[in-house]
């Protein structure tokens, strides 16, 4: 390949200017233009000396056991340190581990509060975490040490609308309770009365929290016959709202008093802690449901378990739990309830990638750039 091949001709004028600024200060000793090039190309493709620290790879430490793909390239990239027990770490563990990282990846499990963030050693400087929600890291202690605060949203938005699409049928349509008498033989054929449920077409589905996953909810939804209404901290563009057909409601309790369907999408913050509390929740028709795969503590788990145990609501599908992984027993003896183990985000396809951006966020932080999904207060 000729030099003109090599080095394009944008790159070829750029080096022709170096050279004739090298000619003129004499820094090479030649006067022909033809060495000149050669010593130029030999700066080039000489590779430039390493300091021992950028020798040496950066140090992450993993709190649970992440896709083989994603583990596998983490350990071609940086000096990491894998939990191939899954076994959950306990707050000695996590204090040890901020003392030794220059990054922490940890997940939802793992509560990265102010005491964990105050044992942290200088070299601590990056907290990526694999999942959307960061209500486990203590987001401004972390700022306020030079900590920068990483997560992976938008991967996990189509399968986390699924399974909430899926509870919103299951509930309804008592989806659980057939597989419960087909699993203990008790099926006798088929009745005219028999496991009646809810038609869900032309109801009215109410949405806390229309962000990304809100909002493919509603998609799914719509493409069912539902009426689509949702609260939010602000309207939707109107281009959204007009393709969703959707209904915005500013008083979260007026909405709720009106909804056959709620399904919670919001994140937990300390403004959503018990965002539907049990006042709230007694604003909700008996004989409507309520879906929650966001976060437990949303919801006033022990008033919910009450309410449904009274009938005074219709049924629940749940993702998730106040207390994970404990549940409240009231909720387990229930059979107008559906309960599944926070397995919203759980496909190869979502923790695969999840994990594709942690990468990316520790090399972006590593190449001296701000990550792409860094997390700042305002956000929370």
């Amino acid at each position: 390949m000729t030099d003109e091949g090599e080095y394009p001709l944008n790159s070829t004028l750029k080096m022709q200017a170096i050279c004739a600024k090298l000619l003129r200060h004499k820094l090479i000793k030649t006067d022909c233009w033809f060495d000149a090039w050669r010593s130029v190309l030999a700066l080039l493709h000489t590779p430039m000396p390493q300091t021992k620290a950028l020798q040496s790879k950066l140090k992450v430490i993993v709190t649970r056991k992440l896709p083989e793909a994603v583990e596998t390239r983490m350990a071609e990239l940086f000096d990491t340190e894998l939990n191939v027990t899954d076994t959950p770490m306990t707050y000695e563990q996590l204090v040890d581990a901020v003392g030794r990282a220059d990054v922490l990846v940890p997940t939802v499990t793992d509560k990265i509060d102010s005491k964990v963030l105050s044992r942290a050693g200088e070299r601590l400087r990056l907290v990526a975490q694999f999942g959307a929600g960061v209500d486990n890291i203590d987001v401004a202690t972390a700022i306020a040490r030079g900590i920068t605060v990483t997560n992976t949203p938008g991967v996990l938005t189509d399968d986390t609308a699924d399974i909430t699409m899926a509870l919103i049928l299951a509930v309804p349509r008592r989806l659980l309770e057939g597989v419960r008498v087909v699993s203990a033989d008790g099926f006798e054929g088929w009745s005219p009365t028999w496991m009646l449920g809810r038609r869900i077409a032309g109801k009215r589905l109410g949405i806390v929290g229309m962000g990304r996953i809100g909002q493919a909810v509603a998609r799914r939804a719509k493409a069912f016959g539902l009426q689509i209404h949702y609260h939010n901290r602000r309207k939707v563009p109107s281009p959204i709202e007009q393709e969703l057909e959707a209904t915005y409601w500013e008083s979260l309790d007026q909405m709720l008093s009106r909804m056959d369907i709620i399904s919670v999408n919001c994140p937990h913050t300390p403004a959503t802690y018990h965002l539907l509390s049990a006042r709230r929740l007694q604003l909700m028709k008996p004989s409507a449901y309520l879906v929650n795969t966001a976060r437990g503590e949303v919801i006033d788990e022990a008033a919910l378990a009450r309410m449904l145990d009274k009938g005074l609501l219709a049924g629940a599908g749940l993702d998730v739990f106040e207390h994970e992984p404990t549940i409240n027993p009231k909720l387990k003896k229930l059979t107008n309830v559906v309960l599944l183990p926070h397995m919203g985000s759980a496909t190869m396809e979502s923790r695969t990638e999840m994990g594709e951006k942690v990468i990316i966020n520790i090399k972006t932080f590593l190449d001296g750039h701000k990550p792409p999904d860094r997390v700042i207060p305002a956000m929370l």
